[in-house]
């Protein structure tokens, strides 16, 4: 059957977000989804309900109505009938309860945040507008307390949205206006987070029972609807969303070296990697020479990377990493590749090393790996980070596998070099490993999946 508008079954309606809609309110938007609109805003009462006095804990209250022309037939106000009737006091205390559900009270002090939802214009799914356009307002509110310093952080820990779907003739359809909802069959409200976690799915067989399979429907549509509105509400909120959720940079990384054996490692190490993972040649930079030219790790990493980012316009991982002896003054560190010369080979490198330390005691032989791993984003943001394993040199080169220095790096805890291991565990207990596991920890609260 065609949909009003000629709509596909799971494409939503035009959305607008409108911020700072109001003068007064904290935040205010007005929230329109097709021919539904609502003005929703959040005001901030420094007080709470009398059960969170003393406990530095907040609070968040909804509250619901539609004006009396937002429908065909003039509504009679809840005013003048005196008392709220059962359906506004449903969709105020799902307001409430969904937006408490992703803001952290513990961190707004004692303090009472009022949502107002009022419906200008009714034409289906008031009640999962209102929740999306609160939402920004809220955050607007949050954003200026924060702004202000009355409270250090932002709160949020999740974006949150609703939409509705529904079963309308045979049908499956994602956010029904009113003609189609007053004929759907069955009839749902799905809320969720950003992260695809659901925090209230209302479902009715309004004339029939459905089964699993309609259900499994319907939730893959919310949860398609409710992509596209956090997406809405991302752009409307622009730098706040990224400091709460993380800049959105697509799904590739390049990493930035010519060293096939770091390549290869780096490689085994982020296969759990989320990102599509591409090396110099993928990206014809095969062979590229970059002056190295820093005092330290960081600083090398950080040249390789911002080339590379600048060159590609991607999201670059670059690694430096190397030697530092104890008894010789940590050396031979950023020169670790060319210690024995600009052009050096890993075999010459481990002599000159073994000769450094002739004479020198095992329990003056300390030594560790260093990894920094620098991450340069398309935008020209940056962070890097660093890894470190413990061992001492040996005096002898034993094991076949790894290579640079692994066969003389014992690892402490181990009693065995790198070399002796398989690259599988050398890859868990690294310095490049150690540095990857924090990269990845600080990569993830910058970015949007």
């Amino acid at each position: 059957m065609a949909r009003i508008n000629n709509r596909k079954n799971d494409e939503i309606r035009d959305i607008k977000i409108t911020r700072n809609y109001t003068k007064y309110a904290e935040g205010s938007v007005l929230i329109e989804m097709g021919e539904t609109k609502v003005i929703c805003t959040a005001s901030i009462e420094d007080k709470v309900p009398p059960f969170l006095r003393h406990t530095g804990t907040g609070w968040i209250n909804a509250e619901y109505s539609m004006l009396p022309r937002s429908t065909h037939q003039r509504k009679i106000r809840e005013a003048s009938r005196g008392k709220l009737d059962g359906r506004t006091q449903e969709i105020q205390r799902l307001i409430g309860r969904t937006i408490r559900s992703v803001v952290d009270l513990s961190k707004i002090g004692e303090r009472t945040i009022w949502v107002d939802c009022d419906v200008i214009q009714a034409d289906g799914g008031t009640r999962t507008a209102s929740i999306t356009g609160a939402f920004v307002a809220v955050v607007d509110a949050l954003n200026k307390l924060h702004k202000s310093k009355a409270i250090k952080e932002m709160p949020i820990t999740n974006f949150v949205s609703a939409i509705s779907v529904g079963i309308v003739g045979q049908e499956h359809m994602l956010d029904l206006c009113y003609e189609e909802d007053s004929n759907a069959h069955v009839d749902m409200n799905v809320i969720m987070t950003d992260k695809g976690e659901f925090v209230e799915v209302q479902g009715t067989g309004e004339e029939r029972p459905f089964s699993r399979n309609d259900l499994n429907k319907l939730l893959e549509l919310g949860e398609k609807g409710n992509k596209e509105l956090i997406k809405a509400q991302r752009a409307a909120l622009g730098e706040i969303a990224d400091e709460i959720l993380g800049m959105e940079y697509g799904n590739e990384v390049v990493i930035a070296t010519n060293n096939a054996h770091k390549l290869e490692e780096i490689g085994a190490i982020l296969e759990d990697f989320e990102y599509n993972v591409y090396s110099l040649k993928d990206v014809d930079l095969a062979g590229i020479e970059i002056v190295e030219d820093g005092k330290t790790f960081e600083h090398n990493a950080l040249i390789k990377a911002r080339t590379i980012a600048k060159k590609t316009k991607m999201i670059t991982i670059a690694d430096d990493s190397g030697l530092e002896v104890d008894a010789i003054g940590k050396k031979p560190g950023i020169y670790s590749a060319r210690f024995a010369g600009e052009n050096a080979t890993d075999e010459e490198n481990r002599q000159k090393l073994m000769k450094s330390l002739n004479n020198v005691a095992a329990s003056q032989r300390t030594a560790r790996f260093v990894s920094a791993i620098a991450v340069v984003f398309p935008d020209g943001k940056e962070f890097v980070v660093r890894g470190t394993c413990e061992g001492a040199i040996g005096f002898e080169e034993k094991g076949k596998n790894g290579f640079g220095y692994d066969p003389l790096f014992i690892v402490s805890g181990y009693n065995k070099t790198f070399a002796e291991m398989p690259s599988s565990v050398k890859n868990s207990i690294s310095h490049r490993a150690n540095a990857l596991k924090l990269m990845k920890s600080e990569f993830s609260k910058r970015v949007v999946r």
